[in-house]
């Protein structure tokens, strides 16, 4: 089996993935965080990548034995923009880099964003929709951004043209989760403990534009624990409260942009209320649970397309 070999290094989760063209096999482990922790320093997340790539590496090949590398791959920065720099995806870079120079294959490199993108249109069967622009939100720990997609020579790009001014939705959830007690990262437990609330109680955040401010509704949860309310509802409250507010970006950038697909990826686009929300809004599509948190998924698809166009260019020539 003929595959592209990628790796994605983020400060949430170690990945590796192998593409064939038809299927996708992958390998990954969060990093661990010391309880109470709302993340690792970077320093921190790069030597847990370094300890935990050779073991993912022995499941995903034990998984695929016959695997003949036909390029590597691996996201290199958060986004595809000027000065977009984070030290842990070095690990996987200079593993990626090793390896392609050792068997002499092409190495392509991508941003973390871009993977995204791509493993969500993949896995939702829509893959296509990377040739023509559309609409995606970036739901994550670190990003909440709406973005205006559009192909770009073998890739395309992704300009904001929205999103929240200061925290990030997921990073909005794991506090959440602290406050709640949960475990880190908190997005599956407060997603959990949502679906059990007795209220339907939410804040929509006030729209600047496509542009909103997610630190008023920190300070509202904050209000809502200090007042002893129940978990349930504090987690619905939370989890529902970010879901009006994008759909509610959504809606309006669809009104200046005109009708076109909107692609929702990131760990935050896992949630069950984000998603029956979305599900009555003609031309959403979210990615598959598996594919939607961070993952090297998306990095080997694209590693994969950009090298059989370079074959076929080489061909036709």
């Amino acid at each position: 089996m003929r595959a592209c070999l990628a790796f994605d290094s983020s400060n949430y989760t170690t990945s590796m993935a192998l593409f064939d063209g038809i299927s996708c096999r992958m390998a990954g482990k969060l990093l661990e965080v010391p309880t109470g922790g709302l993340g690792l320093r970077q320093s921190e997340a790069h030597f847990a990548h370094t300890k935990n790539l050779p073991a993912l590496a022995a499941q995903l090949f034990e998984s695929c034995p016959d695997s003949e590398i036909a390029c590597v791959a691996a996201s290199t920065r958060p986004l595809e923009r000027d000065g977009s720099y984070m030290p842990c995806f070095l690990a996987g870079e200079s593993q990626a880099r090793v390896i392609a120079s050792v068997l002499k294959v092409p190495f392509y490199a991508f941003s973390h964003q871009q993977g995204h993108l791509a493993a969500a249109a993949w896995s939702c069967g829509n893959y296509g929709i990377l040739k023509t622009p559309f609409l995606a939100w970036h739901l994550s720990g670190g990003t909440t951004e709406l973005l205006l997609v559009k192909p770009c020579g073998n890739t395309f790009t992704a300009e904001r043209i929205g999103g929240s001014e200061d925290l990030a939705a997921g990073q909005l959830i794991d506090r959440t989760g602290k406050l709640l007690g949960t475990g880190f990262p908190a997005g599956a437990q407060v997603d959990t403990l949502s679906q059990k609330a007795d209220k339907d109680i939410y804040f929509t955040a006030r729209l600047r534009g496509l542009e909103f401010s997610l630190s008023g509704l920190e300070n509202k949860i904050k209000d809502l624990c200090s007042a002893n309310e129940k978990p349930e509802n504090i987690a619905y409250f939370a989890v529902k409260s970010i879901t009006d507010t994008i759909l509610s970006v959504t809606k309006k950038a669809l009104e200046s942009y005109g009708q076109m697909t909107v692609l929702c990826s990131g760990g935050v686009a896992r949630s069950s209320i984000m998603r029956e929300a979305f599900s009555r809004q003609n031309g959403v599509l979210f990615a598959k649970a598996e594919y939607s948190s961070d993952n090297a998924a998306g990095i080997a698809i694209l590693g994969w397309e950009m090298n059989n166009e370079r074959n076929h260019s080489n061909t036709a020539q």
